[in-house]
């Protein structure tokens, strides 16, 4: 069993239990009366704040690092368990990569503030970071303008590549996805890992640098157990062309968690799956976890989409050859729960506001609020149970800037559901229900603004 905790000034809270002999996840949240650690600086562009603790301080083998040349040799030279701090400053990469292949290694700013070290790729580094070692962790970081991926987590021939925690950055205006994550070899995986607190864009000047619209934010190949978590993400879109999804897993990926994050202006938000044959890229797992395929290709097995905000609003995106796509794609997807999301655009998707594909596909969709269509296509298979669909954009605090926390006023979606045990707490870590019942979407309605939740300190992996 997989447990991750956040340690709190008082106790433990447990967020999240992962048991793969069942396939289910438990989610649980604490009140603390009283916070001893502020969240980050820039966690306040985020509903839970308070899920964003820093990072603690390093300890052990440190390394200090000030020039281009001192990281590189840093990163080549890491003994197990070190940690690189970088001063604060701009480092122009110009074509240098950071490769780090010794486990155990951290990367991050010796201030603790993400945007005063920039790793800039100035769009001739093809890759800024790239991990194949376990239990790597880069914080506190920005990196911008990688003419490929910024963050390319991979196996290496042989070894699986686990653990990995990518906490606190900032990344501007990737050539291709922000952060890629495949095997380099069969056999050898990239599973458990870790994507929370982070900033992840595309800009109007970036999207110029991108060819042949091959760009997304995180997009996952044949992943395990990995949780994103509490993450804005906005701008994937392109003139011409369907960009990826600004979260998406698939080909054989499995449990996958997907949960707090605000999703901007992308024309595709959450895809669990895509496809409906594995092309040589298949992942097979010995538990069979999706017998109703009958040994068909499955393109995501299991997995939560919970409390997330997906959100468009752009004209220049509507505009867009392809413009708003969907909010959540579910397609050859066997066995996800979606629970409490909302998705809103203030015109109507191209395609959806949450929708399921292909025969294989099977899914329950729990107490999702969207403004425009759920949609069953090509002869998938959903469980839906308290969803609300076609909702005006006045349900929100600012439906028409983003802000999609329910208005005092949305009585179609207050105190109207039961929550699933699965889905106890909010986007705001506010735990359900605090009416009479549960409300419909990601927040979960509040009048009294002084009930917050504070965790604190660190994040602890356990296996």
């Amino acid at each position: 069993m997989r447990i991750i905790y956040h340690k709190w000034a008082s106790g433990v809270l447990l967020l999240l239990a992962v048991l793969p002999a069942s396939g289910q996840y438990a989610s649980f949240c604490l009140c603390a009366a009283s916070q001893t650690s502020a969240p980050l600086a820039h966690a306040a562009s985020l509903p839970a704040a308070r899920a964003c603790p820093p990072l603690a301080p390093a300890a052990g083998d440190t390394v200090q690092v000030a020039t281009v040349q001192q990281l590189l040799n840093a990163v080549n030279d890491a003994a197990p368990g070190a940690t690189i701090l970088i001063a604060d400053g701009i480092y122009n990469l110009n074509g240098a990569c950071l490769s780090i292949i010794t486990p155990g290694v951290t990367l991050r700013s010796s201030s603790g503030d993400r945007e005063a070290v920039v790793l800039d790729g100035n769009y001739i580094t093809t890759e800024i970071v790239q991990i194949l070692a376990s239990n790597v962790t880069l914080g506190d970081l920005t990196l911008r303008e990688a003419a490929a991926h910024p963050i390319h987590v991979m196996s290496s021939d042989g070894a699986h590549t686990l653990n990995t925690a990518i906490y606190n950055v900032h990344i501007v205006d990737p050539g291709e996805q922000a952060i890629k994550i495949n095997p380099a070899a069969a056999g050898s995986y990239t599973d458990d890992g870790l994507i929370a607190c982070s900033h992840i864009e595309l800009t109007a000047a970036g999207r110029l640098h991108v060819n042949d619209c091959y760009t997304g934010g995180v997009d996952a190949h044949q992943a395990r157990n990995w949780i994103v978590r509490d993450n804005l993400i906005e701008g994937f879109w392109c003139a011409s062309g369907l960009s990826e999804h600004a979260i998406h897993f698939w080909r054989s990926s499995r449990d996958t968690v997907v949960e707090r994050n605000v999703l901007r202006n992308n024309a595709r938000g959450i895809g669990f799956g895509l496809v409906t044959s594995g092309d040589g890229s298949i992942r097979t797992y010995p538990d069979n976890p999706c017998p109703a395929a009958g040994g068909a290709y499955v393109d995501h097995y299991g997995g939560i989409i919970r409390n997330n905000f997906v959100f468009a609003g752009d004209s220049a995106l509507f505009a867009s050859e392809d413009g708003f796509d969907s909010g959540i794609s579910l397609w050859q997807a066997c066995g996800v729960r979606v629970m409490h999301n909302t998705v809103a655009s203030t015109r109507a998707p191209s395609a959806s506001s949450i929708e399921w594909r292909f025969p294989l596909t099977d899914v329950d969709l729990i107490n999702n609020l969207v403004t425009h269509d759920l949609w069953e296509r090509d002869n998938a298979t959903a469980s839906l149970a308290g969803n609300l669909q076609h909702q005006p954009l006045a349900l929100f605090v600012n439906g028409a800037g983003g802000d999609l926390h329910l208005a005092a006023s949305a009585a179609a979606a207050i105190d109207q559901v039961a929550a699933p045990a699965d889905a106890s707490g909010d986007i705001d870590c506010h735990l359900r229900p605090l009416g009479e019942a549960s409300d419909i979407g990601a927040d979960e309605y509040r009048a009294d603004a002084d009930k917050v939740w504070s965790p604190s300190l660190l994040i602890l992996l356990i296996d």
